[in-house]
C-alpha cells in the first residue's frame, strides 16, 4: 500500500516565527486518521525564522530526529550538551527519563527541518543527545544510513527498531531499497518522484507499508528523507 498524503492536506500551524507543517495529529492539530504511522509519531516540517527559536521545554520517552534541510540549529540541553547541526545533517535525542532542551535558530536566514519523533523501545532510559555531520556525497544517488537503533553500524543511534535514510537523487534517475511488506515506511521528497509507479509532488508524505520493495524515480532533483519503522 502507497497512501499518498499531499502537502496542501497536512496540518498547519503559523506562529509568525515558526510555519510549521503536520504530517500527523500534533499539538492544536487533530486528525484521527492520521494518528502516526507504525511507530513513527510525529512528522513536523518546520520553517524557523532567523534569530528565533524554541526556548526550553521538556520531553520523555520518545526517540526525536531532527532533519536541518536548510539553515543550521543550534542545541542546548538539561544534560549539559550544545551542538550546531547544518543543513544536511542530523541530530537525535533520546528523551528518556526526561530531558528539558531548546532549539533555536541562530543564523541570519530562515531554517528549514523536519521534525521526526519514534516512539521508543526502551522507556525509562537514561536520556542522550548525539548529532553527526555526514558527507553529501555518499548520498547521491544512493540511501545514506544517518540514525538507527543498531549502535553499530556508523551511524547516530536511537533506542528503537527504525532507520532514518537520506539520499540526493537527480532528474531522470532512480534508486531502489530491500524493504519487507511488515515494515511502515514515511517518505518525504523535495521534488516530484514515482514510488512505485505512483507520483508524490514536493513535501507531500508518502506512507508505505505491504511492500516487498521501493523504486524511487526522480522527475525532478530530488532531496529524500525516508524513516523505516515497525
Amino acid at each position: 500500500m502507497i497512501d499518498i498524503r499531499p502537502f496542501s492536506t497536512l496540518g498547519h500551524a503559523d506562529h509568525g516565527w515558526l510555519d510549521a507543517r503536520h504530517h500527523f495529529s500534533f499539538a492544536n492539530y487533530y486528525d484521527p486518521a492520521r494518528m502516526g504511522w507504525g511507530r513513527i509519531r510525529v512528522w513536523n516540517d518546520d520553517r524557523i525564522a532567523a534569530r528565533s527559536g524554541f526556548p526550553p521545554h521538556p520531553h520523555r520517552d520518545m526517540e526525536i530526529v531532527t532533519y536541518v534541510r536548510t539553515g543550521a540549529i543550534t542545541h542546548q540541553d538539561s544534560m549539559g550538551n550544545k551542538g550546531r547541526t547544518a543543513a544536511g545533517d542530523v541530530q537525535v535525542m533520546s528523551a528518556g527519563t526526561g530531558v528539558t532542551h531548546a532549539e533555536y535558530n541562530l543564523e541570519d536566514e530562515e531554517t528549514t527541518l523536519f521534525q521526526i519523533w519514534i516512539e521508543t523501545d526502551r522507556p525509562a532510559a537514561k536520556p542522550g543527545w548525539g548529532a553527526m555531520p555526514f558527507p553529501k556525497e555518499a548520498r547521491n544517488g544512493a540511501f545514506q544510513l544517518l540514525a538507527s537503533g543498531d549502535a553499530n553500524d556508523g551511524a547516530l543511534t536511537i533506542n528503537a527498531d527504525a532507520r532514518i535514510l537520506g539520499a540526493t537523487l537527480p532528474a531522470g534517475e532512480s534508486i531502489a531499497l530491500e524493504v519487507t511488506p511488515d515494515r511502515h515506511l514515511y517518505l518525504v521528497p523535495s521534488a516530484r518522484v514515482r514510488v512505485n509507479g505512483v507520483t508524490a509532488n514536493a513535501r507531500d508524505g508518502v506512507a508505505i507499508t505491504g511492500e516487498n520493495g521501493l523504486r524511487i524515480e526522480a522527475e525532478e532533483d530530488a532531496e529524500l528523507v525516508l524513516v523505516d519503522a515497525r
